[in-house]
């Protein structure tokens, strides 16, 4: 009787709170929907919001400790779950990310008559998963918590009834993430065969010292599937083609969301099975993610550089290849973790990186859906004269293009990319710094282009697109709150950014 009480596993829901909350208030809004009048349903977006906000509260009481659960008996510090400074780091990442993304959807699900129960259920789905992800330490709660964030992208993507760029865009995102999942699944099955584990502790202690030479090449093997599967989930070059067709065809909110949350969580587990579970493996990984970090920012800032201004969706194609690059730039720091000691000071880049990234790339999404909202062709050509329109949204934007291009007033953009840049050099990775440093150069174009298309006068004779000028409109309030949060807290980090750095590095691992 002992013997079966020992096995018996102690839940911390206090720890376990944030991707459960989440994953409740999903719940609730899905019963709730068949309940709620036609007339009522705007309510559920507020329900899902409040929701989102009492989750990222529910990261206050983890600060203090490093919590851990379902745990191994008779072996505490063999856990599937550990609410570390790591994961609630990126935990505050990914809910306050779905958090901005909720404002703006809130209008955006009523003008393009998407199915409101549906729509804020599918999102709370993704965001659960988002943040249980980055708390998991076994490979099976890693694949099974990224594909809880997956799969209701999927159907967010697609969730455009008639829209064939919608239905495109679904259809390409969901068949590269399932082979993907598949190339991943099969690297784990591997590395469960070599090691007899699939808590990462114990896969690194058992990928040191493998007794049998076929053992050990079943295991490189299965660390390549592994790499290569996070890859595709991390948009790196040459996995990135999903990228633009699926943002122009997803509503802007879900487009937004994919490139920070996604994108976070992607990065997430990639730091967790390189750096926790295979640094005996990292003479392998730190070259192949330098090799993809240098492709990765190559195509999608040389990709960004050629969109016309005058093509329809534009803006978005360009935040598309945009996002590209910028994961190239996340990828910088992680190559050079395996090429030094303590990799918690470069891995430390890639989390100030991604915080700094999130606020401004969802920004500049919340400003494209401010002007879809009166240009639905949303082509950069469409902002010429935003701050005689809208001065107060022009400089936001403008401050968010220059951050992502890491030029002031944007300082937290700046100092971003130099400690990318520092991390590199400090690995010794001379040439992928210069590789990054022309990258800056040639983004620096795009993002400058941009940004003085926002101060010119009215079109000129035969540029302009075809079709009349809608008139000007109110800002919607809850779309005017999220930019109006993005903006502040640009502003904020910009203020003091080597606390973010002092933070993230602190909060490693």
């Amino acid at each position: 009787m002992s013997q079966v009480t020992s096995l018996v596993q102690s839940v911390d829901w206090v720890a376990l709170a944030p991707p459960t909350l989440t994953a409740a208030v999903a719940l609730v809004v899905l019963v709730a929907d068949l309940f709620v009048p036609a007339a009522r349903k705007p309510l559920l977006g507020w329900l899902a919001t409040a929701g989102l906000a009492l989750a990222v509260l529910s990261l206050l009481p983890l600060l203090n400790g490093d919590r851990r659960t379902f745990c191994l008996a008779g072996h505490p510090d063999v856990c599937s779950y550990a609410a570390d400074p790591f994961a609630l780091v990126i935990q505050f990442l990914v809910l306050g990310g779905a958090l901005l993304t909720a404002l703006l959807s809130i209008d955006t699900v009523k003008d393009q008559d998407l199915p409101t129960g549906e729509y804020w259920f599918l999102l709370l789905s993704s965001a659960a998963g988002a943040a249980l992800l980055p708390a998991s330490r076994d490979l099976a709660t890693l694949v099974i918590a990224l594909e809880v964030a997956s799969l209701p992208a999927f159907a967010l993507v697609g969730l455009r009834r008639g829209d064939r760029l919608s239905s495109e865009a679904a259809l390409k995102f969901f068949l590269s993430s399932v082979a993907a999942t598949a190339v991943m699944l099969l690297g784990v099955s591997f590395l469960y065969a070599a090691t007899g584990s699939l808590h990462l502790s114990r896969v690194a202690h058992a990928l040191t010292a493998l007794p049998d030479p076929r053992l050990a090449t079943l295991a490189a093997a299965g660390v390549a599937l592994t790499l290569v599967g996070f890859a595709f989930k991390t948009a790196a070059a040459p996995f990135h083609f999903w990228v633009p067709d699926t943002y122009v065809g997803a509503p802007l909110p879900i487009a937004g969301y994919l490139s920070v949350v996604g994108k976070a969580v992607g990065f997430s587990g990639l730091i967790l099975v390189t750096v926790q579970g295979f640094p005996s493996y990292a003479d392998v990984w730190g070259p192949a993610l330098a090799v993809l970090a240098a492709l990765t920012m190559t195509v999608g800032n040389v990709a960004a550089l050629r969109q016309d201004p005058y093509r329809a969706h534009s803006a978005v194609r360009l935040l598309a290849w945009s996002s590209v690059g910028q994961a190239g730039y996340l990828l910088v720091p992680l190559a050079a973790a395996g090429y030094v000691h303590d990799p918690a000071h470069a891995i430390g880049s890639t989390v100030a990186y991604a915080l700094m990234y999130a606020a401004v790339n969802l920004g500049a999404f919340a400003v494209a859906a401010l002007v879809a909202r009166t240009r639905p062709g949303n082509r950069i050509a469409d902002y010429r004269g935003l701050y005689a329109r809208r001065p107060l949204v022009a400089l936001a934007l403008g401050f968010f293009l220059l951050c992502l291009a890491g030029l002031p007033p944007g300082i937290i953009g700046l100092f971003a990319k130099v400690t990318v840049f520092s991390a590199a050099v400090d690995a010794g990775l001379a040439w992928l710094a210069v590789v990054m440093a022309v990258n800056v150069v040639i983004a620096l174009y795009y993002y400058l282009q941009w940004t003085a298309v926002l101060f010119r006068g009215a079109e000129e004779p035969g540029t302009a697109p075809e079709g009349p000028r809608p008139a000007v409109g109110r800002v919607p309030a809850p779309l005017a709150t999220a930019i109006g949060l993005a903006a502040v807290l640009g502003v904020a980090l910009s203020g003091a950014p080597q606390l973010v750095l002092r933070f993230a590095s602190g909060a490693l691992l």
